[in-house]
């Protein structure tokens, strides 16, 4: 009893700071109002919840099943043909790095219904239940493959009685991991336009009654909907598996196979793909010619239309103002987020105290957090930098946190018999160890780092490319949608393969020093 109150009272002393600040009004004139008065905004508005709530749950969760169907299989498809996963490996970074705001007005022009939320919700939670499938079957126990086939199994019986049997830990560790992303996917769709009912559309058309108890009180539900989606998956892998695997987000190509080495059209294939599922998802879907544009289209509206430089003025113009701050967003996010894994390595104990809180700032979706810091933050940078930070800091601190943690024991010892402080072990032995780590965490974080600026730009600032993705969707201008769409995925991709060149380099020299 003595250790769950030791547990709680971290959070009871927050909760009691948070009241005693909402009452005096001491953040933004009200900015922050008390937990006593959300709570209270909530009842009065208990009878708007049930219809946006479920419409929020109907569409993530037909997106999760849909998303997590098809990433199994093609997890599936990509161990048993290992072409097919290097042919698909430009294709799954595009989606990986795909910022969801920029592609929720295009679904929103051109698909009806619950469709586009589904979809959004689809694509946030298929990377990382593909990822956690090919690391699921790839990592197979090779005794038990072997006894099945010395019992005359051939690789239909492997993969059914060892490799799938294996995965499955992984498989619901990955499902744990995407729940809340096909709830955010659902509701960056609802405030992009998707309908009258959901979560999104409700904080959408509460922005500007100017009050931040509602505001609030949505937030936290869309909060509270996220974080129970993932304790749900928590619960079931660890009662149906008793331990879960972890999952890395990295996307990183595994090791190509005997002979594939020497085929570069598998690379071109890879690098035409996303390209060719654009084209033919607009012929298969029969989306009209003004309002779906393809590759080619865009290429002519940036560079032979006769307003094309005027295009390409506006995009430069809102390139300049986009790329700093998402330069200095990440670099504030990962500094924090090294700071942070180091003090949970040198104090164990802060760990305990900070997750827990930092895993409510990640579970409360962009859209929902965002107008509450414009409350208390105001529209300028600093907005656009606390957004930044709050969406990279977490994943580059379990991967940096889980990096230290993995430093063999063996290395260790050497500067302990010496006498050498913990934060001398540190810095001469477990930090250059988990340097891998950290350009991984690098990697995750680069194309989370553009979606927060650009949600802060559309959202709040009114600048950059955010802020073009918006005016554009006003002024009905179809061809700078995609265009901003297109340029936003491939900055994203980009930044990742140019994060991975930089990991090769280095790593290379430190294997060869």
């Amino acid at each position: 009893m003595a250790a769950k109150l030791r547990t709680l009272f971290p959070y009871l002393i927050a909760l009691i700071t948070w009241e005693v600040v909402g009452q005096l009004d001491l953040v933004a004139s009200g900015a922050l109002p008390a937990p006593s008065e959300i709570w209270a905004r909530f009842w009065l508005d208990r009878a708007d919840y049930p219809r946006h709530v479920w419409a929020t749950l109907q569409a993530s969760g037909a997106g999760f099943v849909i998303g997590n169907a098809i990433a199994v299989l093609a997890g599936l498809l990509f161990v048993l043909v290992p072409a097919t996963a290097r042919v698909a490996r430009g294709l799954n970074i595009a989606i990986f790095a795909l910022p969801p705001i920029a592609i929720a007005p295009i679904l929103a022009l051109t698909l009806e219904g619950m469709t586009p939320r589904i979809v959004l919700a689809a694509l946030g939670v298929y990377f990382v239940t593909m990822q956690a499938t090919v690391t699921g079957l790839s990592q197979f126990d090779s005794r038990a493959a072997d006894l099945v086939r010395a019992y005359g199994g051939a690789r239909a019986k492997v993969l059914r009685f060892v490799q799938v049997r294996g995965a499955l830990p992984a498989i619901l560790s990955g499902f744990r991991v995407a729940a809340p992303n096909a709830v955010l996917g659902a509701i960056l769709a609802e405030f992009g336009g998707g309908g009258r009912w959901g979560l999104g559309a409700y904080l959408l058309g509460s922005l500007g009654r100017g009050e931040p108890a509602r505001l609030w009180g949505i937030g936290l539900t869309a909060t509270l909907i996220a974080g129970l989606s993932y304790a749900v998956f928590a619960a079931i892998s660890g009662r149906v598996m008793g331990a879960s695997r972890a999952i890395t987000l990295n996307p990183a190509a595994a090791p190509p196979a005997p002979g594939m080495a020497g085929r570069p059209w598998l690379g071109l294939a890879s690098l035409l793909l996303p390209f060719v599922v654009w084209w033919g998802l607009l012929v298969a879907l029969r989306v009209p010619d003004m309002l779906g544009k393809t590759p080619w289209d865009v290429v002519r509206y940036l560079f032979l239309a006769d307003g094309a430089a005027q295009a390409q003025d506006r995009l430069l113009a809102a390139l300049a103002e986009t790329l700093p701050i998402t330069g200095l967003g990440l670099a504030a996010g990962l500094s924090v987020a090294f700071a942070l894994s180091v003090s949970s390595h040198l104090s164990p104990g802060f760990t305990r105290a900070f997750v827990p809180f930092a895993l409510v700032t990640q579970t409360m979706p962009l859209v929902a957090l965002t107008p509450l810091l414009v409350l208390i933050l105001g529209r300028g940078t600093s907005v656009t930098l606390w957004i930044t930070i709050s969406v990279t800091f977490f994943p580059a601190y379990v991967m940096i946190t889980q990096g230290l943690a993995q430093v063999p024991r063996a290395a260790l010892e050497l500067p302990r018999a010496y006498g050498a402080s913990p934060w001398r072990e540190l810095r001469l032995v477990a930090i250059p160890a988990s340097v891998p780590w950290v350009f991984a965490a690098i990697r995750v974080t680069v194309p989370r780092a553009l979606l927060g600026v650009m949600i802060a730009e559309w959202l709040a600032t009114g600048r950059g490319l955010g802020n073009l993705l918006n005016q554009s969707r006003g002024y009905m201008d179809f061809n700078m949608i995609w265009t901003v769409a297109m340029v936003s995925v491939l900055l994203s991709v980009g930044f990742y393969q140019i994060a991975q060149g930089v990991e090769r380099m280095v790593l290379r020299r430190m294997g060869g020093a």
